[in-house]
């Protein structure tokens, strides 16, 4: 009989998994898909969301609800609740800072259920001090961070070794490795984009509406339109000016993306017509579904020279491939995993100044001198794009339809053989089950001991802050109801805005109420006394409820030497 495939929770807020807001990131297009590509191909016949609020679960449910199978369940696990996470056995988290919630699982058991996030932009200061956080925090051998390509690995590998460097010379120890560093690629919805008669027609409206002409070449590039935080546009304009030149050909360059602002809007309307003049430049708001669907038909070729750190993978070029377009992009970080140079396309070269010459960007971004922007924007600037190898490519594809068409074949299969969702989330499957074997027998890092914190940056605040009160409640300390405590006055207790911050943490209605009651029939009791009427699992937190109604003067503690007449 075969087992079931692997199943997790998603860590669920819609901004992680929409690409419905006004400034769409990577990440918002990299969880939108994968939720969709994990409800359609994953088998599991329960969906689980791990969220704040039931509106989230509910948004949840909607968004995959023409997608998944009829018979496919929706299950809500509360946030308060991550013990339930035992069930689907780890918890998806659509981020690298799986830190945070490895803490809170702690307080469970770090055996219940396994962590799993996913690099996306590892450029920012928060991003990198999470990746630290993973050599103190209570990962573990069964949890994961994905890292979308290799040389995303690298930069994750490099800080945490250079961090775990800097902690041995502060500690006398280097603590371990503590999580695995899978490489799984993004995916794409391959049928989504793929070449067929419907997109044909389409074509020809497409290329009608953008006015290019039959003859014309029609070059590509999607995202961002952000020279400080994307692709500088330099490199792409001179290239493609230059191919222009070399083939005679018309060559229209359609920008789908967005602007910022307006300055940044300016720039790159400037620079097209500074750098490539006899180019037409189009640009539409890649933000619209249908300006987008219209600029993937009209297009013959792709183009996206990142020469940004913020960059980790590059979906785009594989929604470019999966459309059977070839693709010009840069040798660059995750865009050379995917694209095989001469076969779906070209891998224009790209050079940078070597470690050492960069220790002033960092320290000015770690000052708060410079912002995130002008960090990235400044290390960009000093990245080259080889404009040459990059006119030769244009040239050859703009100048030879039948080479367009064998690379954008090469492509096409690619994408369907290795980044369609359904061959991604198998992978992704694979890694849960293998991490569920690990969490059976690998060895717990820094268990949970008695006496101990579980969690010493968050501990109890009654523990940390334990030198603050005169002294505190203890088992045999004695308690009394005052005159006038009843089931009325609690109710109005309850009611008052200036008592609603404690609702959710002391007992019920019902509960305070048998302590009343028990005190006005018994007279003076000791803690331990109306602790012992409740069920085991009540007591701690009855325990705190005391001094919650003696503060609003329903019941009163008593000092041990008060004399009997004096205590009611």
């Amino acid at each position: 009989m075969t087992a079931p495939p692997a199943n997790a929770a998603f860590f669920y807020a819609p901004d992680g998994y929409e690409t419905k807001g006004r400034d769409i990131m990577g990440r918002h297009s990299a969880g939108e898909g994968f939720l969709k590509g994990y409800a359609r191909h994953s088998g599991a016949d329960t969906l689980v969301c791990f969220s704040r609020s039931r509106a989230y679960a509910e948004h949840f449910a909607r968004q995959t609800a023409t997608i998944r199978p009829p018979s496919t369940k929706i299950r809500w696990v509360a946030h308060q609740n991550p013990d339930r996470l035992a069930d689907p056995g780890c918890l998806f988290f659509p981020g690298p800072n799986i830190d945070q919630v490895a803490w809170q699982r702690r307080h469970y058991s770090a055996r219940g259920y396994s962590l799993c996030g996913v690099t996306h932009t590892t450029a920012t200061r928060a991003v990198m001090e999470s990746i630290g956080a993973l050599l103190l925090a209570p990962v573990q051998p069964w949890d994961a961070v994905i890292c979308t390509s290799r040389a995303v690995r690298h930069t994750v590998e490099h800080v945490l070794d250079g961090y775990g460097a800097y902690l041995r010379e502060r500690l006398g120890a280097e603590p371990p490795r503590p999580v695995q560093l899978p490489v799984i690629p993004l995916g794409v919805d391959c049928a989504a984009f793929a070449p067929g008669p419907e997109r044909d027609r389409r074509r020809a409206e497409a290329r009608a509406g953008l006015g290019i002409d039959d003859d014309g070449v029609a070059v590509l590039f999607v995202g961002r339109l952000s020279h400080h935080g994307k692709a500088h546009p330099i490199p792409m304009y001179i290239g493609l000016e230059e191919a222009a030149r070399r083939t005679g050909k018309r060559v229209f360059l359609i920008q789908a993306g967005w602007w910022a602002n307006k300055g940044q809007e300016a720039a790159f309307r400037e620079g097209a017509a500074r750098y490539c003049p006899s180019i037409d430049a189009l640009f539409v708001d890649g933000r619209q579904e249908k300006a987008r669907d219209d600029a993937w038909a009209a297009a013959d070729l792709f183009t996206s020279l990142s020469d940004n750190i913020q960059e980790t993978f590059g979906l785009t070029p594989i929604e470019a491939m999966a459309a059977g377009l070839p693709v010009v992009v840069t040798d660059w970080d995750g865009y050379r995993d995917t694209v095989r140079p001469g076969i779906d396309g070209f891998a224009i070269p790209t050079r940078a100044p070597g470690p050492g010459l960069g220790v002033d960007l960092a320290l000015r971004y770690a000052m708060d001198i410079d912002s995130y922007d002008t960090y990235v924007a400044a290390c960009s600037q000093f990245t080259e794009v080889d404009i040459a190898a990059g006119a030769e490519a244009y040239a050859a594809l703009i100048g030879d339809p039948a080479l367009r068409a064998r690379m954008g074949e090469a492509g096409r299969r690619r994408a369907a053989a290795i980044y369609d969702w359904r061959v991604v989330v198998a992978a992704y499957q694979d890694l849960w089950t293998e991490l569920a074997a690990r969490r059976s027998h690998d060895t717990e890092l820094a268990p949970r001991r008695p006496g101990l914190p579980i969690a010493p940056l968050r501990d109890d605040p009654f523990a940390v802050f334990a030198s603050y009160p005169t002294t505190r409640v203890g088992g045999a300390d004695r308690v009394a109801a005052l005159a006038g405590a009843d089931a009325a006055v609690l109710q109005g207790l309850r009611a008052s805005p200036l008592s609603a911050a404690a609702l959710a943490y002391v007992g019920t209605e019902a509960e305070c109420t048998h302590i009343l009651l028990l005190l006005n029939e018994r007279g003076p009791l000791t803690v331990e006394a109306v602790l012992n009427e409740f069920p085991s699992g009540r007591r701690l937190l009855l325990s705190r409820t005391l001094p919650w109604l003696a503060k609003h003067n329903l019941i009163r503690f008593l000092a041990s030497d008060e004399p009997l007449s004096l205590r009611a």
